[in-house]
């Protein structure tokens, strides 16, 4: 039954008073809907999603301001409460349809046959963790090319931080490796034996960082001529950023073609990706990058007070090449990781809301559940792969650290959306990967510019943070073209790999803007020349909306010296640092 409006409900009542209480009465009642009407307007603010206390790290974060105490209650809504995720390209980039990966080679790449020499063995000895190993991998097989070398199945590090004992076959399907690969260069499991020898004793030697081909020619070629087999150890990262197109696309049909997992890896992290969807279609995967070492390593304090130091501080002295660090200087300079909390803060400010699934893909997180408690706060729907699978389910990964990255390695890719912390050897290969399959969304902090509006956000309305946020990751969304080719590691930025589907983005316009199109006899599409080039300026000031990402004082600086990378000059904290990832530091 339908009720009657405020007004007609009160009238019985007052008629029912004395004539002089009339005045009075209809004051008091216009009082109290005045004060429901307000009640109303600030239940929002009330009913605000509040954050546990009880840890002694985050008490000791908001003392520190690096969580602000009153932005936990803050009355002014500055911590938002539940919420939907908003549709407006959160979960895919509009532009990413025009773009697809392309590796194959051209009519100038000669065949195995012709490029392959007698008697050239290149054995490769990889370094660090399973993403690291990648690299080193993929490197591997082009150096063999430039060598025109047989290239003997790689070795994976067994011996550094990780110690996982799993060789390649236990990692990687070793037989789609070499066949996959068999027009590009020749791969064999083992040298050849002469009796019961090889045909030649393996001579070690190490490359430097970023060889060019020029490099590999003076340096391991003599050798090679020589010992007729050369082991090359450490190898990560020992080949240039910058070579020929042909040898780049190489390395992509190696990393995104060839590599791929065993079954039972694979076959596990499909069932992990597949419980994720059941619980819901779209998700985020979150690699958080916040285990005890990698915070010792970045030299950042996270306000945990003396404890936080003292642990910190022991596990720094594994490294004596690090040098003292000023917490607050790589802070405002976006060198630090942000806290879980943050992540949340940043992920809710962009438009996500608590009914989205997260999964993480982590470590050993520092203080553990309390630590993650904020996050979960703000994603209630919260999993990894130890909550999805059984014990037993997980038995044969559990003992292998690199079988366990390989599953996270999995959903990351299959998410809707990639969420990374740091720019580590996992987040450069996935960016690079989720670029060549369709740009699939990929989100990384811009921590430079978050730093300050966390410091600063008790002194916003939400509504004012969260535009901001908005504003500073312009350029970190995993929008095409957001790097200008050539930018940042090659496995990042696959720029040679990459290719655009101009004319299908003209149609796309066109269809948008005139509806239904006309075709000739000859089933070409009839488009005016005025329409034609009204399309080629849309297409133009696409690409030049994706460029003008607020640009601050520094950035036209970078731009007028020749610096500037066709976005926020923040993203050059990633590509210029000489300073060696964690997982290099461990792999020594």
């Amino acid at each position: 039954m339908a009720h009657a409006p405020w007004s007609q409900r009160r009238r019985p009542s007052v008629r029912a008073v004395v004539m002089p209480a009339i005045p009075t009465l209809s004051f008091l009642c216009v009082l109290v809907l005045i004060m429901l009407v307000l009640f109303s307007l600030f239940a929002g603010f009330i009913n605000l999603e509040r954050l546990p206390h009880s840890s002694s790290l985050q008490n000791s974060l908001a003392r520190n301001n690096v969580f602000p105490s009153n932005a936990v209650e803050d009355k002014s809504g500055l911590v938002p409460s539940g919420g939907h995720s908003r549709k407006n390209d959160l979960w895919v980039s509009s532009l990413s349809k025009f773009y697809y990966g392309c590796s194959s080679s051209s009519n100038k790449f000669s065949s195995v046959e012709a490029n392959t020499r007698p008697n050239r063995y290149l054995l490769i000895a990889t370094s660090g963790g399973l993403n690291q190993q990648r690299t080193g991998i993929t490197d591997a097989v082009v150096a063999a090319r430039i060598l025109n070398a047989t290239l003997v199945v790689p070795k994976l590090d067994q011996k550094s931080f990780w110690k996982d004992s799993s060789d390649f076959g236990e990692i990687f399907d070793v037989d789609w490796f070499i066949s996959l690969l068999s027009n590009d260069v020749r791969i064999i499991k083992q040298l050849p034996m002469t009796g019961k020898k090889p045909v030649a004793n393996p001579y070690s030697m190490r490359v430097p960082r970023k060889c060019t081909p020029r490099c590999y020619h003076n340096r391991v070629l003599p050798v090679l001529l020589k010992k007729h087999a050369v082991q090359l150890t450490k190898f990560d990262y020992r080949l240039a950023n910058k070579l020929d197109s042909d040898l780049q696309k190489l390395r992509c049909r190696v990393n995104y073609h060839a590599l791929r997992f065993t079954e039972s890896i694979s076959e596990m992290g499909r069932t992990v990706v597949q419980r994720m969807q059941e619980k819901n279609k779209q998700f985020i995967a979150l690699h958080l990058r916040f285990e005890p070492d990698m915070l010792a390593f970045s030299g950042c304090y996270y306000g945990g007070g003396e404890k936080e130091r003292r642990e910190l501080g022991a596990i720094r002295k594994r490294w004596k090449t690090l040098h003292t660090r000023n917490p607050d200087k790589e802070r405002r300079h976006g060198k630090c990781p942000l806290t879980p909390q943050e992540v949340g803060l940043m992920l809710r400010a962009l438009g996500f809301g608590n009914d989205v699934h997260i999964y993480v893909a982590s470590g050993e997180v520092y203080g553990g559940e309390d630590t993650l408690a904020p996050l979960k706060e703000f994603f209630p729907n919260f999993y990894s792969k130890e909550r999805l699978l059984s014990k037993e389910e997980l038995m044969p990964f559990s003992s292998f650290s690199s079988r366990m990255a390989a599953l996270d390695y999995i959903v990351c890719d299959e998410s809707n959306v990639f969420v990374t912390n740091n720019n580590g050897n996992m987040a450069r290969m996935l960016a690079g990967r989720r670029r060549y399959f369709g740009h699939k969304r990929t989100i990384r902090p811009n921590a430079r510019k978050l730093y300050s509006l966390f410091i600063n956000r008790a002194n916003m309305t939400w509504e004012a943070f969260a535009s901001r946020v908005r504003t500073s990751q312009k350029g970190f969304m995993g929008e095409p073209n957001e790097v200008r080719p050539g930018r940042g590691e090659f496995h990042e930025n696959p720029s040679t790999c990459i290719c655009e589907r101009s004319e299908a983005k003209k149609m796309a316009i066109f269809n948008q803007r005139l509806g239904k199109i006309g075709t000739s006899k000859s089933g070409k599409t009839n488009m005016s020349k005025g329409v034609e080039q009204e399309v080629d300026m849309q297409v133009a000031d696409d690409e030049e909306e994706m460029s003008d990402l607020d640009y601050t004082d520094e950035d036209v600086t970078l731009r007028e010296k020749g610096e500037y990378n066709g976005t926020n000059s923040d993203y050059d904290i990633f590509f210029k640092s000489d300073e060696p990832e964690l997982e290099d530091i461990l792999s020594d």
